[in-house]
């Protein structure tokens, strides 16, 4: 009697076991990209724009907000960030070892808050601040100040957020390439 090995029940789960390491890059690389845009802002970007007059900064707010909208390539990064790392605990949970998965779910559930703060704060924000239109026009900039000390706030803990997330999918990385085993240090 001849066993085929290619129809055993394990294959499927090796194969999500296989599959987790490549997801878990795409996740660390796509997560590293938004801690990094963020990180961008709180250090450059936000400290450059606070020295410039409120109509300065509402009109380079604007136009970031517009870019980053209209951009294809953002959208794909700040997307494939939850759902490459969801798919990578789902599949790691499934048929790869457990650690894996509940540190790939941890790095999912940190990048989940920080799109909730993105979504509950900053998009309205961006869009009253688009809503004022032309910043040449703009008499009441009380919009601007709201926007300025609530989206500054907010995006440092959406770099907080991802950041973590980003040590995390490191940490499930290299357990799904040792293949789930833990090593202590000596000492």
């Amino acid at each position: 009697m001849s066993f085929d090995r290619t129809t055993t029940p394990t294959t499927t789960p090796r194969r999500q076991a296989r599959a987790t390491v490549p997801l878990l890059t795409i996740a660390t690389v796509t997560t590293g990209l938004m801690a990094g845009l963020f990180f961008a802002f709180d250090i450059s970007v936000m400290p450059g724009l606070a020295h410039t007059d409120d109509r300065t900064y509402a009109e380079a707010m604007q136009n970031f907000n517009a870019a980053i909208d209209g951009s294809g390539l953002f959208m794909l990064v700040f997307s494939a960030a939850l759902v490459v790392t969801a798919l990578a605990a789902v599949l790691a949970h499934v048929g790869g070892p457990r650690p894996v998965a509940r540190w790939a779910g941890a790095a999912a559930a940190l990048y989940l808050m920080a799109l909730i703060i993105t979504f509950a704060v900053d998009i309205p924000l961006n869009d009253e601040l688009a809503a004022a239109g032309d910043p040449g026009r703009i008499t009441d900039f009380s919009v601007v100040d709201d926007f300025r000390s609530t989206w500054a706030t907010t995006n440092i803990a959406r770099t907080l957020l991802c950041t973590a997330a980003l040590g995390v999918l490191t940490r499930a990385l290299l357990l799904a390439g040792a293949g789930g085993r833990t090593t202590r240090l000596p000492g």
